[in-house]
């Protein structure tokens, strides 16, 4: 008979052969870093049940189906939130035949098997936002996932949540690096006439389905009545304040408000017109230099945005780097002087605001989903290691498991070399 493996979700590396499940959990005695009122706990348990942080408190009554968590010297915290991702995008990200992509969707090519999705959860990281490119004005539609590994595509979906949209601004729209592209718009110019033509479309669109007149259902059309209607919310990648005042001008225009400018790395010039208008910023700590629209980004920038009163968030855009966002959080005390807790949700409560589903993430809460974290260490620190990471109250990652994973893959792939070589 042959020898075959074993059925392991998902069907690649670091796959189980069963599926995690909801378990009940009381972690006692740690550190509990809850981002709401409270602060920073101390020396108190918290009681995970059914996918939801059910109680917490001091010397909380165990309970018999519980598995107890010794918490003493560690550090629990929400699930990181990662609002700018492009993991478990099948083949390809950008979709820049043409200056607006508004039909097209993240969510239907989710790849589930992206072994980042794994590596991101032994970083804290719990919830991704995946993201259209920006190689037009108008991109695609995005997609909220939760890295629940092991699951199909459509179960990592994140369920109920306000559908947001790409938009870009830049080097990257006027294809400044392409040398054989002719592809309308060439400058920063064109890029404003591309939005202000498609919202009159829109707005075209949208009269004629209110008339009662026949029309034909127009995709594109249907995304960006969307976001006139205030039913879709719009990312913009973005660097220089010119063009950033032009777009809040545009939507001002229009009657809508923009959700998040991300990267946003002139965003310390103009914070005071993004907290009037109240768009998010979602940018990188400290990166600078690798284009020329980013010559004058400064490592205070998320510090200056937040003093102005404008929800930050440090985000990725970057697979490895999204499994160290706790150590990029960090950099805004250094750099900002930023308190600790205010740092802390940069990678927590402000991405679940720009996201709108802080009333379900971001935050240790009872009520809310349990995506949890438990830390050795404070979590800003370099030497912090995420040890378990739960997504609605499923042990998504254990370090001690993840060295019996390690043996185990070393195992499968030397039957398998060996298989081949016979």
């Amino acid at each position: 008979a042959p020898e075959l493996g074993d059925m392991i979700y998902p069907f690649t590396a670091f796959g189980r052969k069963e599926v995690p499940r909801q378990g009940t959990y009381l972690i006692q005695n740690t550190t509990v870093w809850t981002n709401e009122r409270e602060g920073i706990l101390r020396n108190v348990d918290v009681l995970v049940s059914k996918g939801k942080i059910e109680r917490i408190g001091r010397s909380l009554p165990v309970r018999d189906d519980a598995e107890l968590i010794d918490g003493r010297g560690k550090h629990l915290t929400a699930g990181i939130i990662d609002e700018h991702s492009h993991i478990a995008g099948s083949r390809g990200i950008n979709e820049g035949t043409q200056e607006s992509s508004a039909e097209v969707r993240i969510g239907d090519i989710i790849n589930s098997e992206d072994i980042n999705i794994y590596r991101q959860l032994s970083g804290g990281v719990t919830t991704s936002h995946i993201l259209h490119g920006s190689a037009n004005p108008i991109g695609g539609q995005t997609q909220l996932i939760k890295l629940r590994w092991g699951a199909a595509p459509e179960n990592l979906k994140f369920q109920n949540w306000p559908g947001q949209i790409k938009f870009a601004l830049g080097e990257n729209v006027k294809r400044s690096n392409s040398s054989n592209s002719t592809r309308y718009p060439q400058t920063r110019m064109g890029v404003e006439q591309v939005y202000t033509d498609y919202f009159t479309r829109a707005q075209e669109y949208g009269r004629l389905k209110k008339s009662g007149k026949p029309y034909r259902k127009d995709l594109e059309m249907e995304a960006l009545l969307e976001i006139l209607e205030s039913k879709r919310f719009i990312t913009c990648h973005s660097y220089v304040q010119s063009e950033i005042t032009m777009l809040l001008r545009v939507a001002e225009q229009f009657g809508f408000k923009l959700n998040t400018f991300t990267h946003i790395l002139e965003g310390y010039k103009v914070a005071d017109k993004m907290a009037k208008h109240g768009v998010g910023g979602s940018t990188f700590s400290d990166w600078w230099a690798y284009k020329y629209e980013v010559y004058q980004a400064i490592p205070y920038n998320a510090a200056i945005m937040h003093r102005q009163g404008v929800t930050v968030a440090i985000n990725s855009d970057d697979a490895e780097m999204a499994r160290r966002l706790n150590q990029e959080a960090a950099k805004t005390v250094m750099y900002g002087g930023l308190s600790e807790e205010e740092a802390w949700k940069t990678v927590t409560l402000n991405p679940a605001k720009l996201l709108r589903v802080d009333d379900r993430v971001g935050s240790v809460k009872a009520g809310k989903d349990a995506d949890l974290v438990l830390w050795n260490d404070n979590p800003l620190s370099v030497y912090a290691r995420a040890e378990k990471t739960w997504v609605d109250g499923v042990k998504y990652f254990d370090r001690i498991e993840d060295e019996q994973l390690r043996t185990w893959v070393k195992q499968e792939r030397a039957r398998l070399i060996q298989k081949m070589q016979a």
